[in-house]
């Protein structure tokens, strides 16, 4: 009889054993795998460097477009308290939420390697950002090439527009694979900035980039029109109202001349 529920007690103790692997198996099982991409934007690779330069020099330099264009504007607001991360725990933030008015232009290429090109200027009370995107017609590596400056608010549209402001980030959109990036970087914690030296070819070449789309979209005439617009529309402060984020539209149509 005792050896009977020690046999009892055995198999109970093994069949618990077996279920609680099998639990742990599934539970193993459902619980995918995380995968953290680092990006060393401050320093890409050598190889990183050359498909940089390749995205850059497959840029047509005298574009040719379809007909069809679309040119939008509008305003968007953003809580102040959504900046407190950058800005740190003792900095001081408004209640006032930040505004910005925005401009974006978009052409159709008539012919490869790129589908179109986006060109957006928006402008708040601190800073305006211009970014060019050129997406590709058949991504088979690369899907799209993004730059982007950034100036500070002190001067307005219309002369940041008339100048090559140096470009602080380049970016590279890949198929199935992790973005290439190329940035402009301060030093950490008050101390120098490293040295990016060896990227300023590639940064000039983004220069001269956005500065060719800038006239052939008609960007130093379109955009400073389209944010008067705005201004106009929501009032010279900017402040935030139930219309915020409205954009209006002037859509592609055969009949209407595109921006130049």
């Amino acid at each position: 009889m005792f050896s009977k529920i020690i046999r009892i007690s055995a198999y109970a103790l093994w069949v618990a054993l077996c279920f609680g692997q099998l639990c742990f198996g599934q539970q193993a099982q459902q619980t995918p795998p995380v995968k953290v991409n680092i990006l060393n934007v401050c320093s890409p690779s050598g190889d990183e460097q050359k498909e940089i330069a390749s995205a850059l020099g497959r840029v047509p330099r005298q574009p040719q477009f379809a007909p069809d264009f679309e040119v939008a504007r509008g305003r968007s607001s953003l809580d102040d308290k959504s900046t407190l991360v950058q800005a740190g725990t003792g900095a001081s933030l408004s209640s006032d939420p930040v505004t910005a008015a925005w401009v974006r232009i978009r052409r159709e290429f008539s012919q490869p390697p790129f589908s179109n090109v986006q060109y957006s200027f928006s402008a708040d009370s601190k800073s305006m950002i211009e970014t060019l995107v050129l997406h590709v017609k058949d991504p088979k590596d690369l899907v799209l090439l993004s730059i982007e400056d950034t100036a500070s608010a002190v001067t307005n549209p219309a002369t940041m527009l008339t100048t090559n402001t140096p470009v602080n980030r380049i970016k590279l959109e890949r198929f199935g694979k992790q973005s290439v990036v190329l940035a402009r970087c301060a030093g950490a914690e008050n101390g120098p900035p490293p040295d990016q030296s060896a990227y300023e070819p590639l940064f000039r070449d983004a220069v001269g980039v956005v500065a060719r789309y800038r006239d052939a979209l008609g960007a130093k005439r379109t955009v400073p029109e389209e944010l008067s617009k705005v201004v106009t529309s929501h009032g010279a402060k900017g402040k935030a109202s139930g219309n915020a984020g409205k954009s209006a539209k002037v859509s592609s149509h055969p009949n209407k001349t595109a921006p130049n």
